[in-house]
């Protein structure tokens, strides 16, 4: 503050006017004394000039004290400027000018700040501003979420003392950060992290990391469907070409009735492949978010009687299938999704069913929602199970569903259906007990 303002008076005076100035008083105070000395003798004119000195020192140190005063009253108080006469006057407008501008400068360095540390919470990355021995100075929302940290508790702590996954605090240690790292850390829920590391100083760095646990959940269930795909193609595939190469090479040989029994297994392979196909375009469409096709008003007890019967062509008098609509109303819908809900559901339970058992399929309303139910007597599904039943090609039991003819996908479409009629998939069941699947939409969906 001193160097500030001497260059402050420097900049505003000459040295030379402050010269002449010191001269002047000089020559002033000399003419006094002179003046004294002639008419009240040497010893009066001394008294004189060191008084005169004394009182010029009292109004130079006053001035300081106001100066110092004034410098230590907080800026929020707004303390008004001290006024004095000539060069102290000069002086206390000069420091006032610096005090300003500096106080300008701070205050958009503090909205620049705030700016920043706006745009970074917004960010859907991770920041954190990490010193040379890697302790935390600032982190953002999003760091905190990801890493499990408190910025109030954590800062000025080692991240490595937080986050203690050993890839991360061997990647921190090397300081090699040419490559980013990926690990995944356990705390607060299991997610795999992105991580690159900045230098941006001789002793800061900046940590930027990104969640991807979706983006490889992703990448896994693209991979799992790619396998599953491939494996419940290939075997109707290898069921169809070994059928035609024993009627090509046997065509001579082979009786008509094996030749019929032949192609006609490998014409049952053929559909089962048309179905899969078709089950994943319409779980594909689902699945991109495509928009619902026109809804309308669906007469759902007349679709469900169409799915009783087809029930029944499927189960082929095997099983007692039941049909209880409680509801006339008419639920708006897409008519195509729908039927696929609710054929889907009767299709299974038929399918799951040992012969002579009994299906109930009904629809009543329930307070604020409307359901849908399928309910058998069948052989029950483990409870462990459950939660996976809706996963692309998930099976319980993987034989007897191929024996069936599912194609592991249908209680998928029923899921996305269900979701973009604002509807839930409810799943009861019990090992040799049977199970209950319950459609349920938001009755304002209904119209009367």
């Amino acid at each position: 503050m001193t160097e500030e303002l001497t260059q402050g008076v420097a900049a505003t005076r000459p040295i030379t006017y402050i010269q002449a100035a010191v001269i002047t008083v000089l020559v002033v105070f000399a003419i006094l004394a002179g003046a004294v000395a002639f008419f009240f003798g040497v010893v009066a004119g001394l008294v004189v000039f060191v008084g005169l000195l004394l009182l010029a020192g009292v109004y130079h140190v006053s001035n300081l004290f106001k100066l110092v005063r004034w410098l230590r009253t907080p800026v929020e108080q707004s303390a008004p400027l001290p006024r004095a006469f000539g060069l102290w006057d000069d002086v206390f407008a000069e420091v006032n000018h610096r005090s300003r501008t500096a106080t300008h400068r701070q205050e958009r360095l503090s909205a620049a700040l705030d700016r920043f540390r706006e745009a970074s919470q917004a960010m859907p990355h991770g920041l954190m501003f990490l010193s040379q021995t890697n302790t935390i100075e600032w982190v953002n929302r999003q760091g905190e979420q990801q890493f499990g940290l408190d910025r109030a508790r954590d800062q000025g702590a080692p991240v490595t003392n937080i986050v203690r996954q050993p890839d991360f605090v061997r990647y921190l240690k090397e300081g090699d950060y040419t490559e980013p790292l990926t690990f995944t850390i356990g705390r607060p829920v299991g997610r795999t992290l992105m991580v690159h590391v900045v230098p941006f100083s001789e002793d800061m760095h900046l940590l930027m990391s990104e969640d991807i646990t979706q983006g490889q959940r992703v990448e896994a269930m693209r991979r799992d469907f790619v396998a599953n795909v491939s494996h419940e193609m290939r075997t109707p595939l290898t069921v169809v070409s070994g059928f035609l190469e024993t009627v090509i090479d046997g065509l001579d040989d082979l009786e008509k009735d094996d030749i019929r029994h032949y192609l006609g297994l490998a014409a049952e392979q053929a559909v089962r492949m048309q179905r899969l196909i078709q089950d994943l375009l319409t779980l594909s469409a689902l699945e991109t978010g495509s928009p619902v096709p026109h809804e309308e008003p669906v007469d759902v007890a007349a679709l469900l009687e169409e799915v009783r019967q087809e029930a029944e062509v499927v189960s082929a008098g095997r099983h007692t299938i039941d049909l209880d609509c409680q509801t006339r109303a008419h639920l708006l819908g897409n008519p195509k999704e729908l039927y696929s809900v609710f054929a889907n559901l009767a299709i299974n339970a038929v399918r799951y069913t040992p012969a002579g058992g009994h299906i109930r399929i009904g629809w009543r309303r329930r307070g604020a929602v409307v359901d849908y139910s399928v309910e058998d007597d069948g052989i029950g599904i483990a409870a462990e199970h459950i939660p996976r039943l809706t996963e692309r090609f998930y099976r319980v039991d993987r034989g007897r569903s191929r024996e069936t003819g599912g194609t592991g996908l249908g209680l998928a479409i029923v899921k996305h259906v269900l979701s973009r009629h604002q509807g839930d998939l409810l799943i009861d069941s019990e090992p040799g007990r049977g199970s209950r699947f319950t459609a349920s939409f938001p009755a304002r969906r209904l119209v009367e």
